[in-house]
């Protein structure tokens, strides 16, 4: 399935924003911590704020007149402890503008408030989740949603994997185009399965297997090389007839594995698993490692699989070393105890020297970049999460595809806003 390109995305620059009102859905999720002392709730990573000023900074200097949407959490019914306050605190701290905080999410005071807006000024709304008819998608409340602004900007690529009111209804009724973020998610993503450097090498890891084997087999069908390790390739020692010791393979997970290596060889895809695997003891405080080669000899009981082996760890980098596009989202082990990082930093150090273009995902994998001082090593660092997994899984995102609307082109959205 062909992804969206770059070029049937509509994009701000395809929309006139001066003195309009732009109702923008950003990324703003940041986790939350208490103030020591008075119980007050900060942001305690600003990383998706900042991530964020792109796009917004962009529009406010076009004049817009910004009324930001955008969740946090997963609020339960009448559950108001999740305020968007703290988010526009920190918001107004970093842009050193007024950054209101609406009293709801939609109705006449806040349709007011929007109204009075000057370019270049902005409004925080309420947790659109403490709305019931956010997650339903409801097109009632995306209507209002839609009466506080002339043009929708979507920019919460993560949040665009469901279809919710301001991420895919409100977009069919207003202009609608994406911010630099999902602009940026879906160039690179899109390159990525459309049309790849070759040889395209893909490196797996992380936990269930489950979780990941939709993008498995879809990369079987694009990828060149496909190089299994972290917990997910466990199913794949077990059904290769290695018991492993007492880390647990169930028998679901590995009969997906088996179907996986039976896809891999009618595709022509190279399926590349682990030959050797590092263990450590089960329980205790002990967290030596020892390398246990895969080579018909069973994992002892009282042993724990905790990262991929040095030869294995090896031949993955090698593979990522001759590439002209990588891929790499989930660790090779239990990378957060230092004992068991090697194979995991080793794929991190690879991936960041290698000439291909190279594109990493997944929150874990984020971190151990960040951690070695090599993200800016990267092509691109997809930030989407499970979202990232399913747009190359699926070739879309609900969110994604209301930016792409046949009926409206952006010469008649530039017009539409002065309707």
């Amino acid at each position: 399935m062909k992804v969206p390109a770059i070029d049937e995305l509509r994009t701000i620059d395809d929309l006139d924003v001066e003195g309009e009102r732009v109702l923008l859905r950003a990324d703003l999720d940041a986790p939350l911590a208490q103030i020591p002392g008075d119980g007050r709730l900060h942001v305690a990573d600003v990383s998706r704020l900042r991530a964020a000023l792109t796009t917004i900074e962009e529009l406010r200097r076009r004049g817009a007149r910004l009324v930001i949407a955008s969740h946090l959490g997963s609020p339960q019914p009448d559950d108001r402890s999740l305020s968007m306050r703290p988010i526009a605190e920190r918001l107004e701290r970093l842009t050193g503008v007024p950054v209101p905080l609406a009293p709801a999410v939609v109705g006449p005071e806040v349709r007011a408030l929007s109204e009075r807006l000057l370019p270049g000024e902005m409004l925080m709304l309420e947790n659109v989740r403490f709305e019931p008819g956010e997650r339903r998608n409801d097109a009632a409340f995306a209507a209002d949603l839609a009466a506080l602004a002339d043009v929708y900007v979507g920019d919460d690529f993560r949040a665009a994997r469901r279809a919710c009111a301001s991420t895919e209804a409100v977009a069919h009724q207003l202009p609608a185009v994406a911010g630099r973020l999902i602009e940026r998610e879906v160039g690179a993503l899109g390159a990525l399965v459309d049309e790849p450097g070759r040889p395209l090498v893909v490196v797996l890891g992380g936990g269930a297997l489950r979780e990941k084997i939709g993008v498995i087999q879809r990369f079987l069908d694009l990828a060149d090389v496909v190089c299994i390790g972290g917990a997910i390739s466990l199913p794949f020692v077990a059904d290769g007839g290695h018991a492993v010791g007492a880390t647990s393979a169930d028998p679901e997970a590995v009969a997906l594995a088996r179907d996986a290596v039976a896809a891999a060889a009618a595709s022509g895809c190279r399926l590349e698993l682990p030959r050797d695997i590092a263990l450590a003891p089960v329980g205790g405080r002990d967290a030596s490692t020892r390398t246990w080669p895969l080579d018909g000899v069973a994992v002892p009981e009282g042993s724990r699989v905790v990262d991929v082996g040095p030869r294995t760890a090896e031949r993955y980098a090698a593979e990522v070393a001759g590439a002209a596009t990588v891929f790499w989202s989930g660790p090779m082990g239990r990378y957060e105890l230092a004992p068991f990082a090697a194979g995991t930093y080793r794929i991190a150090n690879a991936v960041a020297t290698a000439s291909a273009m190279s594109v990493v995902a997944g929150a874990r994998t984020i971190r151990v970049l960040e951690s070695l001082g090599l993200s800016d090593h990267v092509s691109h660092v997809s930030t989407g999460g499970a979202a990232t997994l399913q747009f190359l899984e699926a070739g879309e995102l609900p969110g994604v595809r209301a930016l792409v609307q046949p009926d409206l082109s952006p010469r008649a959205a530039v017009s539409w806003i002065g309707r």
